[in-house]
């Protein structure tokens, strides 16, 4: 059988789902990737936090974009969170070619994500791409990233190469979500230009302006983007059950925003902070559940709502 056709008969499966579809026990194992990116530690805190209220165990690996994109298409994971487009549709296209991945849900909308910078750099009038290189002294002809091998830094780099916007000369910083940050914190007084993107809690914590002209690189409306659910075509349909959640586990900004404030300024553990927002938040948990069992069989939703009550 081939891959194409399987996608497609995980894709029919999931629709018609019957209510209270048990997994086997094969699948008490749920396999997910993070790139490092908090956003998706959040959003992968919550789905661990409501896969072991389920009796599932949640199996986390922190792999870099591609190197996640190779694990979900070599089935060494079974779910990724973060498929944001269109910054990652090189990586789809070739997943989609494949034809062994398959889309489960858009989980999120009202995303951005491009290069900002701070108001160092605004009071010298840079509020576009083009403004750049006509201040590249006090930049000293950096631009801040994040891990190697993101898409967003291969679009920086490849604006680099092709001398876009006079930018042939600078040089892109590639370290980290968390590295970047706080270079950019230490460069109050230096103009700074860095990627930015919502939802994320630098956008209460740092005074940014996101940069326009940027639509052939990042795409229109500063960036805008979704975020998407990938899975494993054979994963999802050999386990109806945990895929059911993942099809319906949707999010919105200010959910993200008030989960990851909580990861970064407060230090909370992901699935602690999931909890105590669940707790919070009980009406969120009706339409996630919908028809989901906990891996025995059992109602799904009365077996979260006890562990977040708990």
């Amino acid at each position: 059988m081939t891959r194409p056709i399987l996608a497609a008969m995980a894709l029919t499966a999931l629709t018609a789902l019957p209510a209270w579809a048990q997994d086997a026990d094969s699948c008490a194992t749920v396999r997910l990737s993070d790139p490092g990116w908090t956003d998706i530690t959040a959003t992968n805190g919550v789905a661990a936090a409501l896969l072991e209220a389920l009796g599932y165990t949640p199996d986390i690996a922190t792999l870099s974009v591609p190197v996640g994109y190779e694990a979900l298409k070599g089935a060494q994971t079974d779910v990724f969170l973060g498929n944001w487009m269109p910054a990652q549709a090189s990586f789809r296209t070739d997943l989609d070619a494949d034809g062994g991945v398959t889309e489960l849900v858009q989980n999120l909308e009202g995303a951005k994500f491009t290069l900002a910078v701070n108001p160092a750099a605004v009071a010298l009038g840079v509020a576009d791409f083009a403004d750049l290189d006509a201040h590249r002294d006090a930049f000293e002809g950096k631009i801040y990233g994040i891990e190697p091998g993101a898409p967003a830094n291969q679009n920086i780099q490849g604006m680099i190469d092709a001398d876009t916007f006079g930018l042939g000369d600078w040089e892109l910083v590639e370290s980290g979500e968390q590295a970047m940050l706080a270079q950019v914190t230490r460069n109050d007084d230096t103009p700074t230009v860095f990627l930015a993107w919502a939802p994320h809690p630098m956008n209460e914590a740092i005074e940014i302006t996101y940069l326009s002209g940027g639509d052939d690189q990042f795409g229109p409306d500063f960036g805008g983007a979704t975020v998407h659910t990938l899975a494993r075509a054979e994963w999802a349909e050999s386990c109806p059950n945990a895929a059911r959640l993942f099809t319906q586990l949707v999010f919105d900004m200010t959910m993200e925003n008030q989960l990851m404030g909580a990861i970064l300024d407060d230090g909370a553990d992901p699935q602690e902070a999931a909890r105590d927002w669940m707790a919070d938040n009980t009406d969120a948990l009706a339409p996630w559940l919908d028809g989901v069992t906990t891996l025995d069989g059992q109602p799904g939703f009365d077996a979260v709502q006890a562990a977040v009550a708990g």
